[in-house]
């Protein structure tokens, strides 16, 4: 198992987990422009896990410019999945420590995340140590 942050050649299994990911009606492009647009874009990446040749789990880390907490940037993190026949095996949680490893090495101050309440993985996160109690996110889509 190696933890690494992906590149275009790694477009096609994103495009798997993404769809793993996503739920209708939410789309997922299939264009690997806009997977390049990701990787390219200024103190984002997305992280991966290759097992056997194959990217099997991965996250997105966006580091953001912030003015508060002395300049420190602050991280998100989006998109974490991991492949359903490698779940249970500590897999998302490395490649979440990964990410968390990266934003603490960017100098954040914190790392923020939402999940929704269906999916059932709060325990997951907070087992991580991320808290529900501090803040409370908000949507709104377009």
């Amino acid at each position: 198992m190696i933890i690494r942050d992906l590149h275009s050649d790694d477009f096609k299994d994103a495009l798997r987990l993404y769809r793993i990911l996503t739920r209708d009606p939410v789309p997922v492009s299939d264009d690997p422009a806009d997977f390049d647009a990701v990787l390219d874009h200024n103190r984002t990446r997305i992280v991966g896990v290759e097992h056997q040749d194959q990217i099997i789990a991965m996250i997105t880390l966006h580091v953001l410019p912030n003015m508060t907490s002395g300049g420190r940037p602050y991280a998100l993190i989006e998109n974490v999945v991991c492949d359903p026949e490698h779940r249970g095996q500590g897999i998302g949680r490395a490649v979440l420590q990964a990410g968390i490893d990266r934003a603490r090495d960017a100098g954040c101050y914190k790392i923020m995340l939402m999940t929704g309440e269906a999916r059932g993985v709060r325990g997951f996160y907070e087992s991580v140590g991320f808290s529900g109690h501090e803040k409370h996110g908000l949507i709104l889509r377009f």
